[in-house]
């Protein structure tokens, strides 16, 4: 399986991403702090990096972002927000709006190793999509690692999960309640320059 190993910092800089949008909130880089002294972008270079963001956040590479663009392009609706859509349906991020892992990086050697369950069957494929009334559990052989434990009771971190999620807060499961929307994304990005960038 190829990943994406860009450090996190130098990318969010230059992509212009807030490091919590990414789970490090604590990530940050002094390199190129004259950033804001380049030139202006071409149409090009601004639809480019739109792209480049959108793939960075939910850790795609090229082909399989492209075939997320042919499925948002076929589906009914505006094809940009069809994309964003498709990405969070993504069992690595819904993993993460649930809060049972703290990045994508994370949620994504969590589900491949099969920690986590869909329906009660076993699911080891970060690409997975969810529907709505799936419910994703940790896998009762896992909760026993230090990882999950510290996920529950007293000293469980605080999780803000979207609306379309619901999370059972005293077990390690939650359930899709709704399909996300465009207003759920919660991350700066014009996704109308994508499919420009892709229809040329």
């Amino acid at each position: 399986m190829a990943k994406n190993m860009q450090p996190i910092a130098k990318r969010c800089k230059a992509l212009g991403i807030s490091p919590a949008v990414m789970g490090y909130s604590k990530k940050v880089t002094n390199r190129n702090s004259n950033n804001g002294m380049r030139k202006k972008q071409s149409e090009y270079a601004m639809q480019l990096k739109e792209k480049q963001k959108v793939k960075f956040i939910y850790g795609v590479l090229e082909k399989q972002f492209y075939h997320y663009f042919e499925l948002a392009e076929r589906k009914q609706g505006i094809t940009g927000e069809n994309l964003l859509t498709l990405l969070e349906r993504r069992l690595d991020n819904v993993v993460v709006r649930l809060g049972l892992a703290s990045t994508r990086r994370d949620a994504r050697q969590l589900v491949s190793h099969a920690h986590f369950t869909v329906n009660g069957k076993k699911v080891n494929i970060p690409s997975y999509l969810i529907k709505v009334g799936d419910v994703i559990e940790v896998r009762e052989r896992s909760r026993s690692s230090v990882k999950f434990t510290n996920m529950v009771g007293e000293n469980a971190p605080v999780v803000l999960v979207p609306t379309w999620l619901e999370r059972d807060k005293d077990a390690l499961k939650g359930k899709v309640v709704r399909m996300p929307e465009r207003a759920d994304i919660d991350y700066d990005v014009e996704e109308h320059l994508i499919v420009e960038l892709y229809s040329k």
